[in-house]
């Protein structure tokens, strides 16, 4: 930490390499995003691409649940609400989330081939390519 003045600066670095790689073509997304509820999560960065899901009675954003190097399944009472734009650290979680444009699906953090129907299924705006 650093000082400027009488106030405080954190520095922490967030690398968005892979950010524009990612996220092809943005059309639309959550006007202001979201915080997401981070419980369970176990990375240090939200990362661009990973899967944003909502719980339906509440309405709480979450980050798709991760098993070993791949995306869980959909948990009961949640649906999908699009993915992560930019990269951001996991105890800042305030991320913008896109539900309309085209995911580079082979950067994404994990891979998206066994829930890509389901989330085309509920985001049919949302399309998955790649060169």
């Amino acid at each position: 930490m650093g000082a400027i003045g009488n106030l405080e600066v954190e520095r922490k670095a967030v690398v968005h390499g892979l950010d524009s790689v990612v996220i092809r073509n943005y059309v639309a997304g959550i006007i202001g995003g979201k915080t997401l509820d981070m419980t369970g999560f176990e990375g240090s960065v939200i990362k661009a691409g990973h899967v944003v899901i909502v719980e339906t009675a509440t309405g709480t954003y979450k980050p798709m649940p991760v098993q070993g190097e791949a995306y869980a399944a959909l948990p009961s009472g949640h649906a999908y609400a699009g993915v992560v734009v930019c990269s951001q650290p996991a105890d800042k979680p305030f991320v913008g989330i896109m539900y309309d444009g085209e995911v580079n699906d082979v950067a994404c953090p994990y891979p998206v081939d066994t829930i890509k129907a389901a989330i085309v299924a509920a985001l049919p705006k949302l399309t998955f390519m790649h060169d």
